[in-house]
């Protein structure tokens, strides 16, 4: 018998913008949060031990949807990343200046930095689902629908995920695999500035 482990609130900071524990919507997710460890491609922790995988809660029906079709075929979301405070942004931008690769920082929060995108990809039984390339891999191999470099194994392992978010209505991003938009993500807001604790 499993038990479930409850999940602490977020902050008030975070409350009071609208975010939620991306667990207290998907309990069986992974949570393996890259930058808050050294193994990104900025090579040092971005986020706080601690940090968490907080996402607006108008993510929460279609994070649902999309782990629920996941999980019919025996696999959870893993999450790479979700809120990215303003400053981690721009601290990427500095390492890697290329928009395609990373968004440029602007005065609104857009994106992952308002909370309405995710990073995602799947495991099964077995560990991480292959998908051809790992997390932030700046290269064309890394693009949504690329087949040059690509297995087909890999291929069909992307376009489940794919299925899987567009059903809960994200919309893919092509530069990236594993980067989703989800409603609102393109929509300019003031800069967030909130824990990630």
């Amino acid at each position: 018998m499993s038990t479930t482990v409850p999940v602490p609130p977020v902050s008030d900071a975070a409350a009071a913008v609208g975010f939620v524990d991306v667990r207290t919507v998907v309990p069986d997710a992974v949570i393996d949060l890259r930058y808050a460890t050294a193994d990104n491609f900025v090579g040092v922790p971005l986020y706080p031990a601690g940090a968490r995988c907080l996402v607006h809660e108008s993510l929460a029906d279609g994070l649902t949807t999309a782990a629920s079709r996941l999980r019919a075929d025996g696999l959870v979301l893993v999450f790479w990343d979700c809120y990215r405070p303003h400053d981690v942004q721009v601290r990427m931008f500095d390492v890697v200046s290329n928009p395609a690769w990373v968004a440029k920082p602007g005065p609104y929060s857009k994106s992952h930095e308002s909370g309405r995108s995710v990073d995602v990809t799947t495991a099964g039984a077995a560990g991480l689902t292959e998908m051809g390339t790992g997390f932030d891999s700046f290269t064309p191999q890394a693009h949504a629908f690329a087949t040059e470099g690509v297995s087909a194994i890999a291929q069909r392992n992307r376009a489940q995920l794919r299925a899987a978010m567009v059903a809960g209505g994200f919309t893919p991003y092509a530069g990236e695999w594993w980067h989703f938009d989800g409603p609102g993500a393109g929509e300019r807001r003031p800069i967030i500035d909130v824990p990630v604790t």
